[in-house]
């Protein structure tokens, strides 16, 4: 006679099996919906696009220069008064990076040869509108520029011009 002593009951072969093999259902499954959710969730690190991100000093952008900004995937125009742009480098198209032609003055998109100006207004080529701005903050003698809240434009207005 066993006092107040539980007996167990053998584990069998398949009710194991059944119970590894859910358990690493469970495992691959949590993992596959934690990595899931890492790819979609927005990226909002200080500094990469969709952010505020510093493009640099004021004195670091000649007037009349384009400068490219990689991290931010837009350019700095400074136009020959001191103003400053900062334009998406995707094309109005189909939404190709559009590089700056510094000996020819442009942008030209390679896929399908829209150009702009260094206002990012349409010269030729199929794009329907203006290329794309970001809003620009001047703090402390450095350029900031808001990744996050593109403009849409259908043209070039001065008053898009941010002036320090």
């Amino acid at each position: 006679m066993k006092l107040g002593l539980n007996e167990e009951k053998p584990v069998h072969r398949v009710d194991f099996l059944n119970l590894a093999w859910v358990a690493s259902l469970v495992a691959l499954f949590g993992q596959a919906g934690v990595a899931l959710f890492n790819f979609f969730k927005p990226r909002t690190e200080f500094g990469s696009f969709g952010t505020k991100i510093n493009a640099g000093r004021i004195d670091e952008f000649e007037p009349g220069k384009v400068s490219h900004v990689q991290m931010g995937r837009f350019y700095i125009s400074r136009l020959e008064d001191g103003g400053f742009l900062a334009l998406w480098h995707r094309c109005t198209h189909l939404g190709c990076t559009v590089p700056w032609r510094e000996e020819e003055k442009i942008f030209h998109c390679p896929c399908h040869s829209s150009v702009f100006t260094p206002v990012g207004e349409v010269v030729s080529g199929p794009a329907p509108r203006p290329m794309d701005i970001f809003p620009i903050e001047v703090k402390g003698g450095a350029i900031f520029v808001d990744t996050s809240k593109p403009i849409i434009r259908d043209r070039f207005n001065p008053s898009q011009v941010t002036y320090v």
